[in-house]
């Protein structure tokens, strides 16, 4: 449980009309890491995503933004590791929650896919021993809007309470990246 992550992949849906949904948080979340420590991202079609690669803590760390549709993740992610020889408890996958309010962050170890499709398809592919950052969207409050809710932009208090949560995990990657996942915890259970 001690190995450091190496690849983080956000999760989220290609193209224009997703770009701005709830769906997408973890691409939000790679984006900005990447604007904050230098990398760009460009798209790699052997790894059917866009790869970014930033220097944090003083350790590299490769980004993924898997261009699969978020059902299809996981392929995307296992050609990432395999061509870095890359361990599942070495990547950390970004996702959208709907059972943590607007902004609220959570770090995990392993576990189930919790109905989260992209998180299905990822432990298909990978088991369930990768590490998660758990973004909170919110939940509609009927299981049938569901699929709808996740595919729409945000209400401006809850864009605005989601970015203030990207802001603290991205604040919080040079530490877990130097002193591991319960440091995270640390920092980020406590803020809300």
């Amino acid at each position: 449980m001690s190995e450091s992550i190496k690849l983080l992949v956000g999760l989220g849906n290609p193209g224009a009309d997703y770009v701005s949904t709830r769906h997408n948080v973890g691409f939000w979340l790679a984006d900005e890491v990447a604007h904050r420590f230098g990398g760009a991202f460009s798209g790699e079609r052997k790894f059917q995503g866009e790869m970014a690669r930033c220097s944090l803590a003083g350790q590299d760390l490769r980004l993924l933004k898997p261009m699969t549709y978020m059902n299809r993740s996981g392929a995307s992610a296992r050609a990432v590791m395999d061509f870095f020889k890359l361990t599942p408890e070495q990547v950390l996958v970004v996702h959208d929650d709907l059972d943590l309010p607007p902004g609220t962050v959570r770090l995990k170890w392993s576990g189930g896919h919790g109905g989260h499709n992209g998180l299905r398809d990822l432990i298909r592919h990978l088991g369930r021993d990768f590490r998660r950052m758990r973004l909170g969207i919110g939940h509609p409050g009927n299981g049938r809007d569901v699929v709808g809710y996740v595919l729409k932009r945000p209400s401006s208090a809850d864009e605005n309470a989601i970015r203030d949560g990207i802001d603290a995990a991205v604040d919080a990657l040079p530490d877990i990246l130097s002193e591991g996942l319960e440091a995270g915890m640390n920092l980020l259970h406590s803020r809300s």
